[in-house]
């Protein structure tokens, strides 16, 4: 087990390039599934859950040729289906939540997909009813072993081609439904679909493929079934969780911080959330420029009523930002109400930013009300555990910032969703080191 030692209260000055978006190239990698031929994916980020899955597609048989540091070429000429029923299968798939998205192009070209129960965040219910639901509908055959913690959808005559409204507008989901429908006979309509930029370049990957998928970028997709599909050569989108991170570096740190090539049009709310919290961002071509502040007030509602920070399904506030705009509340002027919406675990990390010092309210395990310091009292460095990814890069954003020496232990966490942190840190003046135990 790693740890981080963080000596903090130091201001930062650089530089940043974003890695390639760990919640789209999951998806991505999944789909090269579904073609013999040669696909090329460009600005995949070197990290821990994407290195489980290009670990597993290799045990499946796909030829794997990395051309750089965060370039690859995949083939899926030569799958071994018999993997997906051995117990290192089980091992594998179990350690990585995105293994999930596997099923869906396996089922539309060899007529069955299996998976043992996912991995990932300690961080409330995240279930696979949409995903196993649109299977079902479009004709698989479920089954789930429950000694095992087995699923696995089979179709021998193929899958066909059916309108669909789905019970939540999950991300995973919908990619994997897709996937599945693109060999699909017929139409498939999904209603309801998440509509995400991760969907989006799914969805156009897919097409430049040589599927016949419309409305991308809303909430109704319309697929019509191919018999094959080719390859094709994707870049990955920079990743706005990272982006939304670094904005918190800076913020918290009253540094000066440039982030690069950002792709403002995919940000969404993202910049406008943090301009609700008083953070300055200046749009320079596609970087994001954040000054050095000493001081940023959270914007009531035109009533005078306390603002509330809420996840949404896209084009809403994206849930996996919000511990760092909790953690950024700590030393805003003013109060906030935090409503994490999607998962019941992900707030109880707040304890830690208490010890810290900072003015929380766990109100229950969905909202947390913070009155902010306005940097007038500096969050004290402690000895603490990262329990999921986004958690603990909010514990580190806050050490950071704090007075003294921190600890953050179980930092594989933060490996899982963050390619080479305290390098990057390092680079713009961080006094950061990695301790192996």
């Amino acid at each position: 087990m790693a740890s981080f030692k963080i000596e903090g209260g130091y201001k930062l000055n650089g530089t940043i390039t974003p890695q390639g978006a760990k919640n789209e190239v999951l998806q991505i990698l999944c789909a090269v599934l579904l073609t013999p031929e040669k696909v090329t994916v460009n600005n995949v980020p070197d990290i821990i859950d994407v290195n489980k899955l290009i670990f597993i597609l290799g045990e499946l048989g796909v030829k794997v040729e990395k051309l750089s540091s965060n370039s690859y070429t995949f083939q899926a000429d030569e799958i071994n289906l018999e993997y997906l029923e051995s117990a290192e299968f089980k091992r594998d798939g179990s350690s990585l939540r995105g293994s999930i998205m596997i099923v869906g192009p396996l089922l539309a070209r060899f007529g069955k997909g299996y998976i043992p129960r996912p991995g990932g965040d300690k961080i409330g219910r995240r279930r696979l009813d949409t995903h196993f639901e649109g299977f079902i509908r479009l004709g698989a055959k479920f089954r789930y072993n429950k000694e095992e913690y087995f699923y696995g959808v089979e179709a021998e005559d193929g899958l066909t081609g059916v309108e669909m409204l789905l019970d939540e507008a999950s991300v995973t989901g919908t990619a994997n439904i897709i996937m599945a429908a693109v060999f699909a006979k017929g139409t498939t309509t999904i209603y309801n679909a998440a509509c995400e930029p991760y969907i989006q370049q799914l969805s156009k990957m897919l097409n430049s493929m040589g599927a016949k998928i419309s409305g991308v970028g809303s909430n109704l997709l319309i697929i019509e079934g191919v018999t094959s599909l080719g390859g094709c050569t994707h870049r990955v989108l920079p990743d706005m969780i990272e982006i939304g991170s670094w904005i918190g570096v800076a913020v918290m740190t009253q540094s000066e911080l440039t982030i690069k090539d950002v792709s403002w049009e995919n940000l969404g709310q993202i910049p406008n959330v943090f301009r609700k919290l008083g953070i300055t961002l200046e749009k320079r071509g596609d970087d994001i420029y954040i000054p050095a502040q000493e001081s940023y007030e959270i914007q009531n509602y035109i009533d005078g009523s306390v603002l509330t920070v809420a996840d949404a399904p896209w084009p809403g506030f994206t849930p996996d930002l919000l511990s760092i705009v909790l953690v950024i509340a700590t030393q805003a002027k003013g109060t906030v109400l935090i409503h994490q919406k999607m998962f019941e675990s992900r707030l109880f990390f707040v304890d830690k930013l208490i010890d810290m010092g900072a003015k929380v309210i766990l109100c229950d395990p969905h909202r947390a009300t913070v009155i902010g310091h306005n940097h007038q009292s500096q969050l004290k460095a402690t000895k603490m555990t990262s329990p999921d990814i986004r958690a603990g890069i909010s514990l580190l954003i806050a050490a950071l910032s704090a007075k003294g020496t921190s600890i953050i232990n179980n930092i594989e966490q933060i490996d899982r969703g963050y390619e080479n942190i305290e390098a990057r840190l390092k680079s713009i003046g961080a006094r950061i080191e990695r301790i192996n135990d």
